[in-house]
């Protein structure tokens, strides 16, 4: 991930996302080019319009292929991830 172009601005812009608690969890999916986010949000509009920022979504490097609702039963996420960054 880190050698595609415009890393830099897309992980700068999933920082932010992780600072205010938008996105609670992410990372890629192992032996895929595909990536998991668990985010706070109150429906899909709210989540296409903030990832819709992501320099990656204007260069088409990243799309949404699923929006599912999810119910943690098992465990706990903080609010916010302090100090939590993506690599690079």
């Amino acid at each position: 991930m880190e050698e595609q172009e415009g890393w830099r601005a897309h992980a700068e812009f999933m920082n932010a996302l992780a600072r205010d608690g938008f996105v609670a969890l992410g990372g890629p999916i192992d032996r895929t080019r595909e990536v998991l986010l668990v985010v706070r949000a109150s429906d899909e509009a709210q989540i296409e319009a903030r990832l819709s920022g992501d320099p990656w979504s204007r260069s088409q490097l990243l799309s949404l292929d699923a929006i599912r609702a999810w119910s943690l039963r098992l465990g706990s996420i903080p609010d916010r991830a302090p100090g939590a960054s993506v690599a690079g």
